[in-house]
């Protein structure tokens, strides 16, 4: 096969040799799942590295795809382009094992408390925000992985899916099988425990 074959395959489903490479991975063909792995593999593990911050369970969930996807060839329609169609399936492996860490915090610990006036309990103060701001940029964005981390298993997986890997709403719920108003919910929850967590380790992150 033309190993330009490929090259249709990220951005259109028309033209001859990229219809001769899907009838090929279709009849189980060897060197057509290759050619497959080698095109869109990086790009997999890019996507699995970005949800799972671990270069193992990364590896793991683009191996368990790719499994995936050669057994269920037979599924990819031609409705989306092939990239398209395997992002998704990465994504559920990945989103598989992000569901299985434990939490080590409870959401409504992290969400907002107010007082008998209807004021926060919690004030955020001025100071907290510079020190957040202060910090630098490579240790916060590893905090705030680690943050992320320790929400429960359905905060987390909205929050990596919209703020990481940049789905939107309507792509996020259908993904989580929810509807749009809870996934809505759920990140709104979510980016507000994730602020209490990283607020909580201002002063560690900035050495006060």
């Amino acid at each position: 096969m033309n190993t330009t074959s490929l090259a249709y395959s990220s951005d259109s489903l028309s033209g001859e040799p990229y219809a001769e490479f899907i009838l090929q991975l279709r009849s189980g063909n060897a060197g057509a799942f290759e050619k497959l792995v080698r095109e869109f593999g990086p790009r997999m593990l890019a996507i699995a590295k970005r949800m799972l911050h671990c270069e193992s369970d990364a590896a793991d969930a683009v191996q368990d795809a790719f499994t995936s996807a050669f057994k269920n060839i037979d599924g990819f329609k031609g409705e989306s382009n092939i990239y398209t169609w395997l992002h998704r399936i990465v994504v559920n492996a990945s989103l598989i094992r992000l569901r299985s860490r434990k939490a080590s915090v409870s959401i409504d610990d992290c969400l907002p408390q107010f007082a008998e006036d209807g004021h926060h309990a919690r004030r955020v103060s001025r100071s907290d925000w510079d020190g957040l701001q202060k910090a630098e940029s490579a240790e916060l964005r590893q905090r705030v992985r680690m943050c992320i981390d320790q929400l429960p298993p359905s905060y987390r997986e909205v929050l990596v899916l919209r703020d990481m890997e940049g789905l939107d709403t309507e792509s996020t719920a259908r993904l989580l099988d929810e509807s749009i108003s809870n996934v809505k919910i759920r990140l709104h929850r979510a980016r507000q425990a994730l602020r209490t967590l990283l607020l909580k380790n201002c002063k560690e992150l900035c050495q006060f």
